[in-house]
């Protein structure tokens, strides 16, 4: 839903750019708004997963009512089992899977070492690690070992590039918060903060006002 929003967002903005110019902070306002607005509705509704599948999150920690543990249990694949109905061709890639660990890793070290020292020098609040790196797949008892150490992989993998996505956007929003020409598939969080592409006036006017803009994150 969300993605089809910002691509409603885009095709409103570049029709728009061309005709109505004056109208364009008042048209991307009422826009994003929505979007917040539904993005809290989703939120809203995936926690309602919580009573359907009876579970409750305390502390970070996942809890299953008892019985719900018992079924989920019979449902585990055994290690053996798992291997052995493994496919050669995925068995063979996983050594390729699992190098990307390293630079990953490195990443991570390199990326979250720059905001710490960077961030309370730039004044640009922090990103939390804890919004974007979750690991709760660990309390699924119809998983066995390995699928759990592959989701948590998986889990940091993608939270590890939802995080940088952030930091970078915070960057981006400090040092150069314009608005692309081009259409670009992918928006990070700080996007709409940025000045139209073009508007030298504005960004010249406004620029020091836009690089600290962050009063949404208090």
């Amino acid at each position: 839903m969300l993605v089809w929003l910002v691509r409603i967002y885009y095709f409103i903005f570049h029709r728009s750019s061309s005709t109505k110019e004056f109208d364009m902070p008042t048209q991307l306002e009422i826009l994003l708004d929505k979007m917040k607005v539904l993005e809290d509705e989703l939120i809203e509704e995936l926690q309602k997963q919580q009573k359907e599948f009876s579970y409750k999150i305390t502390q970070r920690r996942v809890y299953f009512e008892d019985n719900v543990i018992v079924k989920h249990k019979e449902y585990a694949k055994q290690l053996f089992k798992y291997i052995t109905d493994s496919k050669l061709k995925h068995i063979l890639t996983t050594p390729f899977i699992w190098m990307c660990i390293v630079p990953v890793a490195l990443m991570d070290v390199t990326i979250s070492l720059y905001q710490a020292i960077c961030f309370p020098i730039y004044g640009i609040p922090k990103v939390k690690r804890q919004d974007y790196i979750v690991f709760d797949r660990q309390y699924l008892n119809y998983l066995n070992l390995i699928e759990k150490i592959n989701c948590a992989y998986c889990s940091y993998v993608n939270g590890l590039f939802g995080y940088l996505q952030e930091i970078a956007g915070r960057t981006e929003q400090f040092w150069c918060p314009i608005k692309h020409a081009k259409r670009i598939r992918s928006l990070h969080s700080r996007y709409q903060k940025f000045i139209e592409y073009g508007d030298a006036k504005t960004f010249r006017d406004t620029i020091e006002a836009t690089r600290h803009d962050f009063k949404d994150l208090e």
